[in-house]
């Protein structure tokens, strides 16, 4: 038996398999996070550089892209130095800021996507008043909230995550240190605190994604007003990006916390992990410039302007 004073490390569930197989997890996910860096790098350094794209939503696809590479640098990079040198272990300092930062990342990205609903929301249902309500210094506010935000949920959660007795050892079933494993760990009659954080968060989430729900309604009953055909496809073109991201954000995040417990294993549970916490952060960057024209233009006319200086 020990508790959360006497712990001074955790130990990681690796991948299964053979020592080729955890080299093979090694490449896959320095392949995925190599992606992510260059993709969310690109959008960075995209805006950043052009000051056409100097506007409210490229403005908020700038912080997303942050919040991505800072979520998928806290979990990958250990688990690859883990697979790469056959170690299970993380240290007790790195297990908390790992509790902290993936909350912090994860919600701040959740509230910027609540944001960026509403911005889309004000350009089409009432783009006569789009300056006004989402001026510069409005923008920077909703962002600094979002950020915020974040960092009091990750606090929230990691000084009620190691608040408690850790009394079942210090094996954490899962890749990285995830917060629901952690509680695994503690004593049973120690839930009560967390349970009520959890079910303040859940209640929280809901109120975004029924902002988002109700947003998405009135713009798509907008746009199908607009006359001509072109005007709908244009205005479809700068939702539907922010939609599928939206979409692939809660369906992985829904699938790993609502699965059935029949259905769940260590290996399952993994799985479905790298598809909320891998995935999305090397997708969202796809997933926007393949859709946004005003954006592969600029990064083309950027990457042009680099050669030709060369």
């Amino acid at each position: 038996m020990a508790n959360s004073s006497s712990i001074t490390h955790f130990l990681l569930l690796p991948f299964p398999g053979t020592r080729q197989l955890q080299l093979l997890h090694f490449c896959l996910f320095l392949a995925i996070y190599l992606a992510a860096l260059l993709g969310n790098g690109l959008i960075i350094s995209t805006i950043a550089w052009d000051h056409h794209l100097h506007t409210p939503m490229y403005f908020f696809l700038l912080n997303l892209a942050l919040t991505d590479l800072g979520a998928i640098s806290t979990t990958v990079p250990k688990s690859m130095d883990n697979s790469l040198r056959d170690s299970k272990d993380i240290s007790y300092a790195g297990c908390v800021a790992q509790v902290f930062l993936f909350p912090f990342f994860i919600s701040a990205e959740y509230f910027l996507l609540t944001i960026m609903s509403y911005d889309r929301y004000v350009a089409i249902c009432r783009p006569l008043h789009y300056e006004t309500l989402l001026g510069s210094r409005v923008c920077v506010h909703l962002a600094a909230a979002a950020w915020a935000c974040g960092v009091l949920y990750g606090l929230l959660h990691t000084a009620n995550t190691f608040s408690l007795s850790l009394c079942q050892g210090n094996v954490v079933k899962q890749f990285f240190c995830e917060i629901p494993q952690i509680l695994k760990l503690s004593c049973s009659t120690s839930y009560l605190r967390e349970f009520w954080v959890l079910v303040a968060s859940v209640c929280l989430f809901f109120v975004c994604f029924m902002f988002i729900v109700v947003s998405y309604v009135q713009i798509f009953r907008a746009v199908l007003r607009i006359p001509s055909q072109q005007g709908r496809h244009k205005a479809f073109a700068t939702c539907l990006p922010h939609l599928a991201v939206v979409s692939l954000f809660l369906t992985t995040a829904f699938f790993a916390h609502l699965k059935p417990s029949s259905i769940s294993s260590p290996s399952l549970d993994m799985v479905v992990s790298v598809l909320y916490s891998v995935v999305p952060p090397a997708m969202n960057p796809l997933i926007y410039s393949l859709r946004n024209q005003e954006l592969k233009d600029v990064l083309r006319k950027m990457t042009t302007g680099c050669f030709q200086k060369q």
